[in-house]
């Protein structure tokens, strides 16, 4: 019996890699939950008007012809959420780009998902990320939930890369 060629991957198997500067902490960070893993292409409208006449009637006005043409690639912010803990590493990278060090805290990471049999499938890196904000969860006297840490980062590119090599898969 060969494998199957395709496995659906699910969200909750994956490892999320990243490493701050000047940190004590043996794993920097455990998150729970990540959003926000977005490339797009922004979409040009161009809008020209032709010379050929058009409709019934030999309108006078040339006909309008709209194309659209591919734009800049864009990645969106990613948002890192973990249960909040006495590791104050996350507190101090944010702290350290609010105080106007941010073109030094930059840093790059992997998100790696695996299948059901805990193997490598696919890999996808983010370059040059930085944190914008910094939000612990509400706080309230009769709860019992954990209380959450959450950070947004800026990211330069969100890539997909070969889960063995490591190199960005082109066209």
């Amino acid at each position: 019996m060969t494998a199957p060629k395709y496995e659906i991957l699910s969200s909750s198997r994956y490892y999320l890699e990243i490493t701050l500067a000047g940190s004590k902490d043996e794993i920097d960070g455990y998150f729970m939950d990540c959003q926000g893993f977005k490339r797009s292409q922004e979409v040009i409208s161009v809008c020209e008007v032709m010379p050929q006449k058009w409709g019934s009637k030999d309108a006078k006005v040339g006909r309008v012809v709209r194309t659209k043409l591919p734009g800049n690639n864009k990645s969106e912010n990613i948002i890192l959420k973990r249960g909040l803990n006495v590791s104050d590493t996350l507190w101090r990278w944010f702290k350290a780009t609010e105080d106007g060090k941010w073109g030094a805290q930059r840093r790059d990471g992997d998100i790696t998902l695996y299948d059901q049999k805990a193997a490598i499938k696919a890999r996808f890196r983010f370059y040059n990320a930085w944190p914008v904000s910094y939000k612990i969860s509400d706080l309230k006297a009769s709860s019992s939930d954990f209380e959450l840490e959450e950070l947004e980062l800026a990211v330069d590119d969100f890539v997909r890369v070969d889960p063995e090599k490591g190199t960005e898969i082109s066209s």
